[in-house]
């Protein structure tokens, strides 16, 4: 298969077919109709072992803030039963904070006592292998931060045990942020959460439904009894036709809107994560990409009616009951169109599947939507494998500024390596080292976009081949990009450079090397020459920073200004010296007549001058301000402070 072309094999279709051919969906699904069922004698989950799988199964007869206003209230959540959670080594500086539903947090924080306890006694089993998490209605929302916990706690104990969560008609539960987190540490596969085509529930929070709060806790009363007993609650419960057309003519509204505006996509409070199992009388289709599972949500209630979207919520057991069947027992009229091609045969099915195939209106939206849902090109591991390739054929640009770094350190003029390219002409030399600068830039903002893109493996950025690349990188290029800011005297309308010139990529390159693995022979080695680049790849532009202050020093007359500047020239000094006795920078820095060389000689004359106001302080003070002294009395001032 060419390396442009989609692959039909999708983790997400190969868990659809996983999942149907084991006992896994109508075993949670028993387990979960018994928690709903145990819900009046007030247990809120279920365990049961079925071999070497143990099952916990939530149940969905719980209130998740349905009787509050703030039926939408998102809490920020970093950690989970004490544990932290998700990694920021990739997030954005304008990525929103994680954040889950407030009530269903709350819900999990009560039960979580009890849920250690359990989870905690299974562990010490040693015959089990699996354990499946799984939850009906709300108690989806609970198994599946029930889920991120155990994923967490195993791996803080480094635990190699599997956890599926399979959760059924369940709320959306946290912000796209949180989606972003799971897709980057690589556990959206932990989760699937089958959906029935017609269901509103796992629909409800795309719309702002405060103004129907009072249908909607009237509809999770209906919900609740009809799970504890199905009879009773169809006979106790009515919900009107009226509250069932005013909720589900806004979710379907905000569903549209959502999938035509870019913009209304991109404010949606509530995000969905992990593997979709969309479900039909006529099967089952499995999608992983956020923005398709959307389009798909709203596709599938459009052929849908209010009263069809409150019903499917309490159909599950059906639609369960018969994907096994159907996936051993495929209709042969189905299979009669189907095409040659493996692609175009899985889309054909997966809209057959989805019970929309004899809906005209939706069929052409829906094989675009799936079409887009496909990965194009190669997989994260073929592109982590095919990248080594890539970065040898930079790899002669780096080699060409290392080569360059030396030239300028055997100069007579004495000025170095960063100074050099700051006040570099046009040379051929010069221009040439700084299209390899741009070309390498170019090649790991290339690196960054990926990973961002989920396009390499989640643990790309752990691994010591390219933690080191990018630190060596970093350490020889950006003193260019500090020269070439400076040099061009952009700080002069940005500012300086940590601030506001610093590229990003550099800020990524140095989470990556303080997250990496340190030997405890790496942390205690002592240098026994200067380093081949200066071990902070922001030394010169703290060097620019500090002949501003020295500046500042000269011309400031406030004197609690004159304080700051000289804490702060203090600080830089000591830094600067603490660098250079442990041989932490390059030769450079110590050529006679680099930046800093000539900083710590206006430095030394600075603290001269400033040792000998405090010998003459009236004199120096009175001609300051302007006031005539006697010309013996500055001659001898001038002598002084010469």
């Amino acid at each position: 298969m060419a390396a442009n072309e989609p692959s039909p094999f999708e983790s997400s279709e190969m868990l659809a077919t996983f999942l149907i051919s084991t006992p896994l969906l109508p075993e949670s699904w028993r387990l979960c109709s018994q928690a709903n069922a145990s819900a009046a004698n007030l247990r809120s989950f279920v365990v049961e072992r079925v071999g070497a799988v143990v099952y916990v199964a939530f149940s969905g007869v719980q209130m998740a803030g349905g009787s509050d206003p703030s039926w939408r209230t998102l809490a920020p959540l970093d950690r989970i039963g004490g544990l932290p959670l998700f990694s920021s080594r990739r997030n954005k500086e304008a990525e929103e904070p994680v954040m889950v539903h407030a009530g269903m947090l709350t819900i999990f924080s009560s039960l979580f006592n009890s849920i250690q306890n359990q989870v905690l006694g299974i562990l010490e089993n040693t015959d089990t292998k699996s354990i499946v998490i799984t939850g009906h209605s709300i108690g989806g929302a609970t198994a599946s931060l029930c889920t991120l916990w155990l994923l967490s706690y195993l791996q803080s104990i480094s635990s190699s045990l599997s956890v599926m969560c399979i959760t059924f008609g369940s709320p959306l539960l946290a912000n796209k942020s949180f989606s972003q987190a799971i897709s980057r540490e690589w556990c959206g596969g932990n989760f699937c959460h089958v959906v029935s085509k017609h269901d509103i529930m796992p629909r409800l929070l795309f719309a702002p439904i405060a103004p129907l709060t009072p249908q909607l806790n009237f509809l999770l009363q209906f919900w609740h009894l009809s799970m504890t007993s199905p009879e009773f609650g169809k006979l106790a419960v009515q919900v009107s036709d009226q509250d069932k057309s005013d909720l589900f003519t806004a979710v379907l509204g905000c569903l549209e809107t959502a999938t035509q505006n870019e913009e209304a996509s991109e404010s949606i409070l509530f995000y969905p994560f992990g593997n979709y199992f969309f479900v039909s009388d006529e099967g089952a289709l499995c999608v992983d990409s956020p923005v398709t599972i959307i389009k798909m949500m709203h596709l599938l209630l459009s052929t849908s009616s209010p009263s069809c979207s409150i019903e499917d919520h309490l159909k599950y057991g059906e639609y369960v009951n018969k994907l096994s069947w159907q996936m051993l027992n495929q209709n042969n009229s189905m299979m009669m169109n189907i095409p040659n091609s493996s692609y175009e045969a899985g889309l054909e099915l997966a809209i057959q599947s989805s019970g929309i195939a004899n809906q005209e209106s939706a069929v052409i939206a829906a094989k675009e939507c799936l079409r887009s849902a496909r990965r194009m090109g190669l997989s994260p591991v073929l592109n982590a494998a095919s990248l080594p390739l890539s970065l040898s054929k930079v790899a002669p640009y780096r080699a060409q500024i290392e080569w360059y770094k030396r030239w300028c350190d055997e100069q007579d003029d004495e000025m170095g390596y960063y100074d050099t390219f700051k006040t570099r002409e046009s040379s051929k030399r010069e221009m040439r080292v700084n299209m390899y600068r741009l070309t390498l830039a170019r090649f790991w903002n290339s690196v960054i976009d990926m990973i961002e893109k989920n396009e390499l493996p989640h643990d790309f950025d752990q691994r010591a081949k390219w933690v080191n690349a990018s630190q060596f990188y970093k350490l020889l290029v950006e003193p260019l990009d500090i020269a070439e800011y400076y040099g061009k005297e952009k700080h002069v309308k940005k500012g300086h450079y940590i601030e506001h010139g610093r590229e990003r990529r550099y800020e990524i390159f140095d989470r990556w090397w303080k997250n990496r693995e340190v030997t405890s022979g790496e942390e205690n080695k002592e240098r026994s020459k200067f380093a081949s680049s200066t071990q902070d790849s922001c030394f010169w532009a703290k060097v620019e920073e500090a002949r501003d202050w020295l500046n500042g020093m000269r011309s400031e007359r406030d004197n609690n200004k004159l304080a700051i500047l000289w804490e702060k020239i203090e600080n830089f000094e000591k830094y600067a010296i603490g660098l250079i006795e442990n041989k932490e920078v390059s030769n450079d820095v110590l050529a006679k007549n680099s930046s800093y060389s000539l900083w710590v000689g206006e430095l030394k004359e600075l603290k001269q001058l400033n040792a000998n106001v405090q010998r003459f302080p009236q004199q120096f003070t009175r001609f300051m301000d302007g006031e005539v002294v006697p010309y013996y009395e500055l001659r001898l001032l001038f002598l002084v402070c010469r």
